[in-house]
């Protein structure tokens, strides 16, 4: 029994990051932050190029709705509406 607890634990913790991983909007968000400070935008100029920088392209929504397809083992009908919902979505 003492040796079951030594790999459960070491599943538990490897779960538990999966949840502190950055996301790809928060790096990009980060990416973006940085580019402003550098650029030393303040005011409207900094919310109007933050606003740019945010946007996802199509493509970019298509390969994130597809990888979360993938990632939820997601098959004919159940993904494409999946993968309709997912690219409405800005």
């Amino acid at each position: 029994m003492k040796m079951l607890r030594v790999p459960l634990l070491m599943i538990g913790l490897l779960l538990c990051s999966q949840g502190y991983a950055e996301t790809a909007q928060q790096s990009k968000m980060t990416t973006c932050n940085a580019d402003a400070t550098a650029k030393a935008l303040k005011g409207d100029e900094r919310k109007a190029f933050m606003s740019n920088c945010l946007k996802t392209t199509p493509q970019e929504r298509m390969k994130t709705c597809n990888a979360t397809a993938t990632e939820q083992a997601l098959k004919g009908d159940a993904r494409k509406a999946f993968m309709s919902e997912c690219l409405k979505k800005k």
